[in-house]
């Protein structure tokens, strides 16, 4: 059985198990969060919402957080002299997923 979800502004297709990284969340590693905008739930019978699924609901538990890599972002027009340059790294949360419910 497999879902596909929707977290900060992203979707993510799931199955139990699972670790993906998603845009941060507040929560302490160790504890458990529930994911409700269920888009479709997939398996046996797939069900697909409406934009979302009633009663659907996946659970997950925070693993870590962290920083991605740091990416360079440069501004530069030519012949004007004008050079920028700015580094950025993205915040994450680490879940691993234990449960659907459809």
């Amino acid at each position: 059985m497999y879902a596909v979800i929707e977290t900060g502004g992203k979707q993510y297709r799931v199955a139990e198990g699972d670790v993906l990284r998603v845009e941060k969340l507040d929560a302490e590693p160790g504890s458990s969060v529930a994911f409700d905008r269920v888009l479709m739930i997939g398996g046996e019978q797939a069900k697909v919402g409406a934009p979302t699924v009633e009663g659907g609901r996946v659970d997950a538990e925070v693993v870590s957080q962290g920083r991605n890599r740091k990416i360079d972002v440069v501004k530069f027009k030519r012949r004007k002299g004008y050079q920028r340059k700015h580094g950025h790294r993205q915040h994450f949360t680490e879940v691993r997923i234990t449960g659907i419910n459809a």
